[in-house]
């Protein structure tokens, strides 16, 4: 059945959280352009002056056209290097090329020479995982100067490093997706296996280049000198070591090639049509920020923001009259059928139970899950312990950890505490993950942690010293706390480090998730075996 608002969109408080979200918003978009611009204006310039296109027009030449992308960590980078390495140095996410879903990953050497940062390799492995994941082939558009040698201890030894692409790739290709690449530039030491390690690659005369070492490495370690043209240019590449498979006159030309490549790949096309016609909700999606505004311990409902993201508005409401703190509901999202967990405050014993049991309910059914997380975490206190919350919220945790449906989880206010792990936060690897602006990520609230730590000084100090100096140390604590978990809550904070696969608006987000769940529709297939319902 159809749901019903209580909304006032007319009110004083439903204005004032409108106005105030507003100005989160445009702060989103200015950052987003921040992202787009690579290098800035007169770096895009001299790339241009080089024969070479912009990293995003590369893409937009490469996909189908009306193709949507879906981009991801788009701010990756932000707030660090002195912002001068805007969206990681990379482009990443999800397109159609020839009828096929693929994942691009595209180098821009506008900023810093298309360099690998510790967040450029995070978000490399991040798009591949999803790929794998989703069962995507793998398009590089490569014009890399490899590993950021001044951060190599971040970027090369360990697990997740830039050798975890390489595994990757292999990885992947043994599975039978395809790992292609067209080389636009330089492609150096590490960089070089990009093109190496594809199944098949394309290299543009004139401005592409591949060589395990360049011209002032080999001075260094052989006393060769050479030009990079003749070390490692397309030509070469070509036509003597093999290590490319076609030669392209301009850029233009080897995209046409790839899309040529993927044309033929013979993989099943774009996943099938939704099993329901999709009907767009009875309710504007433009009025949730007037719904949720900025500040976090304002209340709202939270079926007032699923009525705005699901079709016709339609909810089947599971055990709505018990755990009431936990909205459990399936319904349809773009005609694909979906499980959602959404907070509407504290989890208690018996929302947690509650939120095991659906769970279960959509493993039998191989329904999706959605979790949209405004949570300050689990009950505490005496009466919530002798209650059992420890073993209860377990049962949540467990439950969703052991999910052999996907997984889609959306930061729609505070992530805090255990809550962020029992409403599958990004340490439990769902599918996807993104986030509102409005959003906040920590251990706890900078209110909360300032509190306790406050609370634990006072009781080392007891007695230690004279009053004004235990005051003043207490007043620095506070300070520092509050600081501190102010910073560190914020969401571009964690999209900066790659902690979530984006900011969306909340008006986006039921385009976004539409097409996440077509890809895990084509990609996972129907979970099989036993799958039993206990009643927690």
């Amino acid at each position: 059945m159809s749901a019903t608002s209580k909304i006032n969109i007319r009110s004083a408080a439903f204005k004032n959280n409108q106005q105030s979200y507003s100005g989160m918003l445009a702060t989103l978009r200015e950052r987003m352009a921040w992202a787009v611009r690579g290098g800035g204006d007169k770096l895009v310039q001299r790339h241009i002056a080089r024969g070479k296109l912009p990293v995003r027009e590369r893409i937009d030449l490469l996909l189908d056209v009306g193709s949507p992308f879906l981009e991801i960590a788009p701010l990756a980078g932000w707030g660090l290097y002195n912002n001068e390495v805007p969206s990681a140095g990379a482009v990443a996410g999800i397109g159609i090329v020839e009828g096929q879903h693929c994942m691009v990953i595209a180098n821009d050497a506008t900023v810093k020479g298309g360099s690998f940062f510790k967040e450029t390799v995070r978000k490399h492995v991040r798009a591949q995982e999803i790929a794998l994941q989703n069962r995507l082939p793998c398009l590089y558009l490569v014009d890399c100067g490899g590993a950021f040698l001044p951060e190599q201890d971040q970027v090369f030894p360990d697990w997740g490093h830039f050798g975890t692409t390489f595994f990757n790739q292999c990885r992947m290709s043994a599975e039978g997706l395809p790992q292609l690449s067209a080389v636009f530039g330089g492609c150096t030491a590490g960089g070089a296996y990009i093109p190496a390690l594809s199944d098949e690659a394309i290299i543009v005369e004139g401005t592409g280049r591949i060589h395990l070492g360049g011209p002032p490495i080999v001075k260094a370690a052989i006393n060769e000198v050479v030009d990079g043209e003749t070390l490692g240019g397309a030509g070469m590449h070509t036509r003597v070591s093999g290590v490319t498979d076609y030669l392209a006159a301009d850029e233009h030309q080897a995209l046409a090639k790839l899309r040529q490549i993927v044309r033929h790949l013979n993989m099943p096309a774009a996943a099938s049509p939704p099993p329901r016609d999709v009907l767009p909700p009875r309710f504007d999606a433009e009025e949730i920020p007037g719904i949720v505004g900025t500040d976090l311990k304002q209340p709202y409902d939270v079926r007032e923001v699923l009525i705005r993201l699901v079709d016709d508005s339609e909810l089947q409401e599971f055990k709505p009259e018990y755990g009431a703190t936990l909205v459990c509901a399936t319904a349809h999202l773009h005609g694909r059928p979906v499980g959602i967990l959404a907070n509407n405050g504290v989890l208690f014993s018996e929302s947690s139970v509650k939120g095991a049991h659906f769970i279960e309910l959509c493993n039998q059914r191989n329904i999706p899950l959605l979790f949209l997380q405004n949570i300050t975490g689990f009950m505490v206190g005496t009466e919530a312990e002798r209650g059992g919350i420890a073993k209860h919220s377990a049962k949540l945790v467990y439950a969703m950890a052991t999910a052999r449906v996907p997984r889609l989880t959306v930061l729609i206010g505070g992530s805090y505490g255990a809550g962020n792990y029992g409403m599958c936060g990004r340490g439990f690897a769902p599918n996807f993950l993104f986030a509102w602006p409005n959003s906040r990520i920590a251990t706890m609230s900078p209110e909360v942690a300032t509190t306790v730590l406050t609370e634990l000084r006072k009781g080392s100090l007891k007695g230690a010293g004279n009053e004004a100096e235990m005051a003043a140390d207490l007043s620095n604590i506070a300070r520092e706390t509050t600081e501190q978990f102010t910073r560190q809550s914020d969401p571009y904070y964690a999209t900066a480090r790659l902690w979530d696969d984006g900011i969306i608006e909340p008006t986006q987000t039921r385009d976004v998730l539409g097409l996440c769940l077509q890809l895990l529709a084509q990609a996972t297939p129907r979970a099989t075996g036993p799958s039993p319902v206990f009643r927690m």
